[in-house]
């Protein structure tokens, strides 16, 4: 259920603000209205600020040269003392030079590649002999293309050669007429060793930048309590930013939102501020923010609501509703009690983590003792059929759904029917609020097709139990037509032209007639899901029994046997979950929240406090 909120209006003077708004963020319970972005250029600086230190200590976090093949080199450069002015600074002055070391890297392993096949040479002694009227010219050519006869006819030294090309130069002197018949090639600025030299010197100094980028993260904490700072302060002056400012800006006026069970404390906390202050129920119009309040079995499943979006203050809370029908969805395409059993395993030990994770343990815990109960009832059990298993009691297989209904699988059929009744509940609820936040009047067209479609699928039901004779279902058939259809083509908006009510009716009725078949169609998914895992189970087993009979080797042959179950059931198992998570979750999203009105526009409940954050 949506907790009740109340509505607080505070009046003080300016200077006064900056501690007012300190004392509610020590109390945590008041949510003050701020603007969804920053809303001045301070505000939008201060998160800067912020999300630069969030981003430094994330790239900190992240730095590790553990598979660097210089890390020796690296973790001995880390050793050496060093205290920064400016971590942040550094930082990214490190990252930029790491990069800008790298690239230079690079280039100078090409020039050195360029320059190997011309060997070790003097560039002096070079220009010695161009002083001294002798012209080298440099040449490289495809192998297939060098004529042998160039050897006899000019003084050409081949410098070296490969199975491809050739690499070569030629002299002459100075003022002598030079003819040679191959176009010449840059003469190289150096050789190899001198790129190889320069090579060393870039990676020496990339290894100091990597080193002084473990410095760096030794100051990961230190950024992290930044961060935090920084966050409440951001925090605390967006809530200042929000405030209207009166009587030529010395009076300042704020507007809160903290749940009405909490009015009688927080009245008498204010009271000991001085501080003036107008408290009234909150209302739809107010747009407050939304806390949910639910017992400990639907609260496992706020998540979800909040995944899709809060509900707005006049809404219902869906979460009684959809945290059953998810756990029956998960359970049903989950379909094997074996698997419902490894979930509660699972569960156990997410509850010994930290963070996050250990939060998820009571919901792990509570889909697999459903995934039980419904595998059972499925008649699965790490792929074995438990109908035609001989060591299953008797009793207890008559428990379980098998055989046909009218032609049908009677589990097909039942998701079926769980999902007609899925949507008539959405159809009852729409009527239900929509008439409490909007009127009987708006609503006459969500109550009519609801008579029709629950009126008629109640009548077809009794009249096959033999409830109903023939001719009163024909009656009550009859009767439900002329009461819905009036509410759908005539008085569905009154006061309208009926004509146009007629049109917005025929096209209401396409709608509804293609838009329910599919939403019915898609719970088939339920019986799918289930049947394919407990098939994809039942392979495995067979897979490894066929490896234990066809492996005659004492000891090899159990152990593919267990292999062969393990990897099979742990792979079946993680696609199994994966599948209940999704497609109930569309389920619940398309079909029941589109059939059922449900919004969910509102915003979280966040009260202004000092929380501790942790950058990820």
């Amino acid at each position: 259920m949506i907790t009740k909120m109340t509505k607080y209006s505070f009046i003080l003077l300016s200077d006064e603000a900056g501690k007012f708004l300190e004392k509610l963020q020590e109390m945590g319970v008041v949510d003050i209205t701020r603007s969804g972005k920053p809303v001045d250029v301070r505000s939008s600086a201060m998160l800067e600020k912020a999300m630069e230190t969030k981003k430094a200590a994330a790239l900190l976090g992240r730095t590790d040269y553990g598979k660097d093949p210089d890390c020796e080199a690296i973790l001995k450069a880390s050793e050496e003392a060093w205290t920064p002015q400016d971590i942040i600074r550094e930082t990214y002055g490190t990252i930029a030079e790491i990069e800008r070391l790298k690239a230079g890297i690079d280039a100078v392993t090409k020039e050195m590649e360029a320059r190997m096949p011309w060997g070790d040479f003097d560039r002096h002694e070079i220009d010695r002999l161009e002083k001294e009227g002798c012209t080298l010219r440099w040449y490289t050519m495809p192998k297939k293309r060098f004529d042998e006869s160039w050897l006899e006819q000019y003084p050409l030294q081949i410098i070296s050669e490969n199975n491809s090309s050739i690499w070569f130069v030629t002299a002459s002197v100075n003022g002598d007429e030079y003819d040679f018949p191959a176009e010449e090639t840059a003469a190289p600025a150096g050789n190899w060793k001198e790129s190889q030299a320069e090579k060393e010197k870039l990676k020496t100094a990339l290894i100091s930048m990597k080193g002084r980028m473990l410095i760096l993260k030794k100051h990961v904490p230190e950024l992290q309590e930044a961060y935090r700072e920084q966050l409440s302060e951001l925090d605390l002056y967006l809530a200042d930013a929000s405030k209207e400012m009166a009587a030529e800006n010395m009076l300042t006026v704020f507007t809160g939102f903290a749940p009405a069970d909490m009015e009688e404390k927080l009245c008498a906390e204010f009271d000991k501020m001085d501080v003036a202050y107008i408290k009234s129920e909150a209302a739809e119009e107010d747009n407050p923010p939304i806390k949910l309040k639910n017992n400990w079995f639907v609260r496992q499943f706020e998540v979800l609501t909040g995944m899709y979006g809060m509900p707005v203050y006049s809404e219902f809370d869906p979460t009684p509703i959809l945290g059953p029908f998810f756990l029956l969805f998960f359970a049903m395409c989950m379909g094997d009690a074996g698997y419902g059993i490894l979930l509660i395993i699972i569960g156990q030990l997410l509850k010994k983590t930290k963070g996050s994770m250990a939060s998820l343990s009571s919901i792990v815990t509570t889909l697999g003792i459903g995934s039980i109960f419904v595998g059972i009832i499925l008649g699965t059990f790490f792929g074995i059929n438990l109908v035609e298993a001989s060591w299953v009691p008797a009793w207890l297989k008559k428990c379980m759904i098998t055989g046909e209904i009218a032609g049908y699988s009677a589990q097909m059929v039942l998701a079926i029917g769980i999902g007609i009744f899925h949507i008539c509940l959405a159809m009852t609820i729409k009527a239900i609020c929509y008439t409490k936040r909007f009127g009987f009047k708006e609503n006459i067209s969500n109550w009519a097709w609801l008579i029709l479609i629950v009126g008629v699928l109640a009548t077809a039901g009794m009249a096959l139990l033999g409830v109903m004779s023939e001719p009163v279902v024909k009656w009550t058939v009859i009767v439900l037509g002329i009461i819905s259809g009036l509410g759908i083509f005539i008085f569905n908006v009154p006061g309208r032209n009926p004509l146009i009510n007629i049109g917005a009716g025929l096209w209401d009725t396409y709608n509804m007639a293609t838009g329910l078949l599919g939403d019915t169609l898609s719970y088939i998914r339920l019986y799918a899901l289930g049947l394919s895992g407990g098939m994809l189970g039942n392979a495995f087993n067979n897979l490894a029994a066929m490896f234990q009979d066809g492996i005659h080797i004492p000891g090899l042959n159990w152990l593919g046997f267990i292999v062969i179950l393990l990897l099979g059931h742990c792979l079946n198992l993680a696609m199994s979950c994966l599948g209940a998570f999704v497609h109930p979750l569309r389920l619940t999203f398309v079909e029941y929240f589109k059939n059922s009105g449900y919004e969910g526009k509102g915003a979280a409940y966040k009260p202004l406090a000092k929380e501790e954050q942790t950058i990820r």
